[in-house]
């Protein structure tokens, strides 16, 4: 039994199969296919052991700053200084910020399948769902968003009934043509286009590091809870991957938000179990967009208020335990996202700023460890495991389409603009102190 304050080892891979397992799978499944076709089921494990690496890293920075904040930011200022730590930090919340709005475009996807409504109403009830989970957030009612982790048992429920029941509706159609590409789906940048696409539903893996010095039996008994809860995430998004397959050839998947209804739909799934899935990518969409509003606004805020930015953007309602203004913000950031392209582009737009948080914080790994050191818990294969690392986070800017780079670079070189505007302003007020 843990005590009180203690997390115990199988609470510990609960709360990872929690952070892992959320919307990604059920908005993006369906792109990664379309992307690669059943190339994707390899890129399903490689991404899910790419995740695997990165969290092991995280765990070494956690043991070397136990008191950080848990943000790759607070390990790139720690490492590089002022200035890529800003960079690093507003790039992560930017990718928090964007996520919303590919999560809530799930959510429209879903609610426009069980209504039966044209796929062109979806943008609008994503955008509704926006400004209620905002209103919520700001009232206060964000709590809800923190009991996230027992909705795990709902999505997990739900995604063991789309496994099984496609195991059984496929018995009657399907055929081993299923698995065969397009030319469109065959080669490296499909490869890593559909990579990019699985990276946004893994991503929740970065959670799991943010507690390991509570696990009962220390770091490495937290290490193990990692490699289980992700090892585990990795079975069951190919069990999902393959089920879809067994209904739907490879070739036929396109890219749209509810991946899940469309496998249904097409095979002519029974109403009960169409509406079923429906329901369960509307709450897996609500809840973590919920908990993204919440997790923007509250790094906006901690950002704003370790680099002293203007008091407007650092409000905190302490009774309601919110930042309402930086909540605002973010929301906007989101609906604004949701008019840039597909999903894929939404959630590639996301995934940008969390891999460059992460390049970073395996560069940190090297230059702690040059510096002699490290932390109680150390990430095995050093240093062939952070190079490998390395080589991946950069192998996915091939798959990234164009409007998420043009949009991300822009953003950082905004943000470099800022920071030395930022850095100048500082200097001349220390020579009147």
């Amino acid at each position: 039994m843990a005590s009180e304050g203690e997390v115990s080892f199988g609470q510990a891979i609960a709360i990872g199969l929690g952070a892992i397992i959320g919307a990604g799978i059920f908005v993006l499944s369906g792109t990664a296919i379309a992307l690669a076709g059943s190339l994707s089921l390899f890129a399903f494990i490689v991404i899910g052991i790419l995740s695997l690496l990165i969290s092991m890293q995280l765990g070494e920075l956690s043991t070397i700053f136990p008191h950080a904040k848990g943000t790759t930011y607070s390990y790139a200022y720690e490492a590089f200084g002022h200035e890529l730590g800003f960079l690093t930090g507003i790039m992560v919340y930017f990718s928090f910020a964007t996520s919303i709005g590919a999560i809530a475009d799930g959510f429209g996807a879903y609610i426009t399948s069980v209504l039966g409504i044209s796929k062109g109403f979806s943008i609008i009830f994503s955008v509704i769902l926006i400004i209620i989970l905002t209103i919520l957030n700001i009232l206060g009612i964000q709590k809800a968003a923190e009991a996230d982790f027992y909705l795990v048992i709902i999505k997990l429920s739900v995604l063991s009934v789309f496994i099984i029941s496609a195991i059984i509706l496929s018995l009657r159609i399907f055929s081993f043509s299923h698995f065969e590409s397009k030319p469109s789906q065959i080669g490296v940048v499909p490869f890593f286009s559909s990579g990019i696409s699985i990276f946004f539903a893994y991503t929740g893996f970065q959670v799991i590091t943010s507690f390991a010095d509570k696990v009962k039996g220390g770091v490495n008994k937290a290490a193990k809870a990692v490699i289980l809860s992700v090892v585990i995430s990795i079975i069951f998004y190919v069990l999902v991957a393959l089920s879809m397959l067994f209904l739907v050839p490879a070739s036929k998947f396109v890219i749209n938000a509810d991946p899940l209804s469309f496998a249904l739909s097409y095979v002519h799934a029974p109403s009960w179990l169409y509406y079923l899935i429906d329901a369960g990518g509307m709450i897996a969409t609500t809840s973590a967009s919920l908990a993204m509003i919440l997790l923007s606004g509250r790094t906006l805020y901690q950002i704003g208020k370790d680099m002293n930015f203007p008091s407007f953007l650092i409000k905190y309602d302490q009774n309601k335990d919110v930042a309402p203004n930086a909540i605002i913000i973010s929301s906007a950031i989101a609906i604004v996202s949701l008019f840039s392209g597909s999903v894929f582009v939404v959630a590639s737009i996301s995934n940008f700023g969390l891999l460059f948080s992460f390049l970073i914080s395996s560069l940190a790994i090297f230059h702690f460890r040059r510096k002699g050191i490290i932390g109680s818990y150390k990430t095995p294969f050093y240093p062939w495991s952070v190079i490998v690392t390395i080589i991946l986070l950069i192998s996915l800017l091939i798959g990234f389409p164009k409007e998420a780079l043009i949009i991300n670079l822009g953003v950082m070189l905004s943000i470099i603009i800022i920071s030395y505007i930022l850095k100048d302003i500082r200097e001349e007020k220390s020579k009147y102190k």
